[in-house]
């Protein structure tokens, strides 16, 4: 008995010894956590602000809230009267869009949109009546399938490509979550942000197992004007989006899509290389972060800033619909 438990002390005490070993060759590999006794030799950052009396009053107009009422909306707040048979609108279509609005903005349930209105239209000292959340349910329906027009620029754009997946709830959504019945489905909305108003420019939606390169040209072939630049990620790096960049009237746009790692030059002319070409030749001459930073490859954030701001709105879920369903 006594043997045993020596033993086992024994190869317990091997295991720790073995547990420490392995403690100490795992702190070579992590820098911060093990080596903090020697971090007081990096000073740490500083930040000065010199302009303290406008950067105070930024801080603080974060949390003003100030609304401007258009006189025209005020005006037409009442819905002409229809010359064709049926009942009568009471509220203009512009009223109805005014409160959805406020609704989109708050993120608002339909009867907390009513009453905000309502204490808006109050404080202005305004009397008008409200839609009640019947109606806006009802006649929001109309406004559904608005796309609002992106403004021209005179100049050329930059814009920037990227893709997001969603997925769709139906009926039986938890029961299928439960029980395993159905698959989940997704779709894949891909965006072409304009870089410099983060307004979205062009929008394709497509099955969630759709190639992001074959949807560059109908991404490009949505958008008026004239084209600077287009960013993508690598997953948009094919010979269609160059071509299709290639067919701009006047000067051709500069696509900045970072090649594969393997990806070797079409050609040693340098007359003959493509736009492709001279990036793979940039990063092996100067390295992939120097590549970035000479060809604004950073613009890309702001698609994903777009899509944050998109998923937020709507929220994570995107409920199914019979358009959507019909591919």
């Amino acid at each position: 008995m006594m043997t045993a438990l020596a033993a086992s002390a024994g190869v317990g005490a091997w295991m720790r010894l073995g547990s420490l070993s392995r403690v100490a060759r795992l702190s070579r590999c992590m820098p911060f956590k093990h080596n903090a006794v020697r971090r007081h030799r990096i000073p740490k950052q500083r930040f000065r602000v010199t302009n303290w009396p406008a950067y105070e009053a930024g801080l603080k107009q974060r949390g003003d809230l100030t609304f401007w009422l258009d006189e025209a909306a005020l005006a037409g707040w009442q819905a002409p009267r229809r010359t064709t048979p049926g009942g009568q609108p009471r509220y203009s279509d512009l009223a109805i869009e005014l409160v959805l609005t406020l609704r989109l903005v708050f993120h608002l349930a339909l009867r907390q949109a009513e009453a905000f209105s309502r204490s808006v239209l109050r404080l202005l000292g305004l009397e008008l009546a409200v839609p009640d959340h019947t109606t806006l349910s009802r006649r929001g329906r109309a406004f559904a399938g608005r796309q609002p027009r992106v403004a021209r620029h005179e100049g050329p754009v930059h814009f920037v490509l990227d893709s997001t997946g969603l997925q769709l709830f139906g009926q039986g959504e938890w029961d299928a979550e439960k029980h395993g019945r159905a698959r989940r489905q997704w779709r894949k909305l891909h965006l072409a942000v304009d870089a410099d108003t983060g307004e979205i420019a062009a929008h394709v939606l497509t099955e969630g197992h759709a190639d992001d390169a074959a949807q560059a040209p109908s991404l490009l072939g949505q958008i008026e004007g004239c084209i600077a630049t287009a960013t993508a990620d690598g997953a948009y790096d094919s010979d269609a989006v160059y071509q299709v960049a290639t067919r701009q009237h006047g000067l051709p746009p500069d696509v900045v899509i970072p090649p594969r790692a393997s990806a070797v030059p079409s050609t040693d002319d340098p007359a003959a290389q493509t736009q492709r070409d001279r990036h793979i030749r940039l990063i092996a001459e100067r390295g992939r972060m120097a590549w970035q930073r000479a060809t604004g490859y950073g613009r890309r954030n702001l698609v994903e800033t777009a899509i944050g701001r998109y998923k937020h709105l709507i929220g994570p879920k995107l409920r199914s619909h019979p358009a959507w369903s019909a591919g």
